[in-house]
């Protein structure tokens, strides 16, 4: 990619998407060291907050 703006959007809609994944259909299976509701529930706040930064990096680089 060309810009590392671009690459903060692809990145954080991808770990955002991921993140809701594990928290909508995860919730069923148990694993002994997390729990996979609450670990997609964090990479959605992560990957939300880094395509926000995407979008307000673009925006400055625009002006």
């Amino acid at each position: 990619m060309r810009y590392p703006t671009q690459r903060n959007l692809w990145e954080g809609t991808a770990v955002f998407v991921a993140g809701l994944a594990l928290w909508l259909f995860a919730g069923g299976v148990e694993v002994p060291v997390v729990d996979l509701t609450k670990t997609g529930a964090v990479m959605m706040c992560v990957g939300g907050a880094q395509a926000v930064w995407g979008l307000f990096r673009s925006a400055r680089r625009s002006t």
